[in-house]
């Protein structure tokens, strides 16, 4: 026989609920998990156009170029990656395309679609530190969508920001 205090502790969900609830552990991914599973990275960029006079390449992206990992959807994860700034203020950078090598979208070609990330962070990141590479923590979300750079297939909205240690 249950007494009182116990009967409304029970009927409460006091027992039953934690107090303190733990912190989520982001899921660490590298760029090859943005490529979705079966397709080999030698699929996604085609032959392209080799200029040797001006000395440049411009690859030929095919559908597979644009194909998403949907699995990651919805993900918590951290992943390390370069910052092109899209949004800067006095405080920093706060909007910007998360990409795989240094330079990336700023030297012609950018990478395919399912190797850009648009981040949008809260915390703004300091300016006089874009060169360094950054781990991302925050919900990933497959996006297709086109900018001025080139075409983006993730995006995440940030919970932390921090430098990458190699």
């Amino acid at each position: 026989m249950l007494n009182r205090r116990t009967a409304l502790m029970l009927l409460s969900g006091s027992v039953l609920t934690p107090k303190t609830a733990l912190a989520a552990t982001p899921r660490e991914i590298t760029w090859d998990d943005l490529i979705p599973p079966g397709l080999p990275y030698s699929e996604i960029i085609g032959e392209g156009e080799l200029d040797e006079a001006n000395d440049t390449w411009l690859p030929v992206y095919d559908e597979n170029g644009i194909k998403l990992n949907e699995k990651l959807n919805g993900t918590y994860i951290k992943m390390p990656g370069f910052i092109i700034p899209l949004e800067t203020s006095a405080e920093g950078v706060t909007d910007f395309m998360l990409v795989p090598y240094v330079g990336a979208c700023i030297h012609t070609p950018p990478p395919p679609a399912n190797q850009l990330v648009m981040v949008n962070s809260s915390k703004p990141w300091p300016d006089d530190e874009l060169w360094e590479p950054v781990w991302v923590t925050g919900t990933i979300r497959t996006q297709l969508q086109s900018t001025t750079l080139g075409q983006i297939g993730y995006s995440i909205s940030a919970d932390d920001l921090e430098t990458y240690i190699w």
